[in-house]
């Protein structure tokens, strides 16, 4: 009676564990549109499911980045215009398995601020467009140059997923007056290409500066570029070791001019001036910028920080 016992748990342990994923696979081939499509579309090929095994042999040399941001299945789909089968559309849904590694492994695809008609975090191209939503990241590519008709793709697509996850806070804490448009960008690891910062934000910010001209009675006006970053760690006390990690680096490769208990001035050799501050589990800098721009931005930033 026992061994009875046993075996049905253990079997209705399995259905529900079969269940499940079934379920998973089946929720992430329904964003597909199959049915009303765009007058004169069909759908020729798919939805065909990829996971961490077989994603090599939808994206080959593209897989790796996906891992890092914490990739979990993809599905692809091709359209084909009935009039012409030349004009075709691939989309591919992938789950990252978070709203923050799907915003992540978005930033690294856009170039700029050309959003669509989806969701606010959008790019599109004439033959290519993104989008993220919750943790889905989605990508469009057609054979022929009609960025309105990817956009109205992409809202048939962003319809279809229920998923309302916000984006990373840490987003909202980058000042908008001087950002220059797409540039936030989260990198799971090797943030600014340092090991010890570990993973984080980064954004491009634009200053107005005077350069020199033939003339010295005029003044030409450029714009110079530098950047702040978040670094995020477990607890303050990851993050303090990594702002020392930050004083010996810099000691190596440039000139230490304020090194405090929560904060670091000085510069890079490579990069220029560099200011850095902890405030709990985060480091948060500026490098590359102008002296007088940069105190403006990091009391912004600092305030920002909740």
């Amino acid at each position: 009676m026992i061994h009875m016992k046993t075996t049905v748990f253990f079997l209705f342990l399995f259905l529900l564990t079969w269940s499940s994923l079934s379920e998973g696979a089946t929720s992430l081939q329904s964003f597909v549109p199959q049915k009303d499509l765009p007058e004169g579309w069909i759908l020729v090929d798919g939805p065909r499911v990829y996971t961490k095994k077989t994603l090599f042999e939808r994206i080959n040399g593209q897989a790796e980045l996906f891992f890092k941001y914490g990739f979990q299945k993809s599905v692809f789909a091709l359209y084909q215009n009935r009039k012409d089968k030349e004009n075709q559309i691939e989309l591919d849904i992938y789950d990252m398995g978070s709203a923050l590694h799907a915003f992540g492994i978005f930033s690294r695809f856009r170039n700029g601020d050309r959003p669509g008609r989806a969701e606010p975090d959008s790019y599109f191209e004439d033959q290519s467009g993104f989008f993220y939503k919750g943790k889905y990241f989605v990508m469009l590519f057609g054979t022929e140059s009609n960025p309105d008709l990817l956009r109205d793709w992409s809202l048939l697509i962003s319809k279809k997923i229920p998923d309302r996850s916000p984006p990373p806070r840490e987003i909202g804490f980058f000042s908008k007056e001087g950002l220059k448009p797409g540039s936030i960008q989260y990198f799971p690891e090797g943030l600014l290409g340092r090991k010890f910062l570990g993973r984080g934000f980064q954004g491009t910010y634009t200053d107005k500066v005077e350069g020199k001209v033939k003339d010295k009675n005029k003044a030409k006006t450029e714009d110079k570029e530098f950047k702040l970053f978040i670094a995020v760690f477990k607890n303050s006390q990851e993050a303090i070791n990594a702002l020392k990690h930050f004083r010996d680096d810099l000691a190596r490769k440039g000139k230490v001019y304020q090194s405090e208990s929560n904060t670091l001035r000085g510069k890079d050799d490579d990069r220029g001036e560099v200011l850095v501050a902890q405030r709990g589990a985060y480091l948060l800098g500026a490098i590359g910028f102008g002296k007088e721009e940069a105190k403006i931005r990091m009391d912004e930033f600092m305030k920002n920080v909740k």
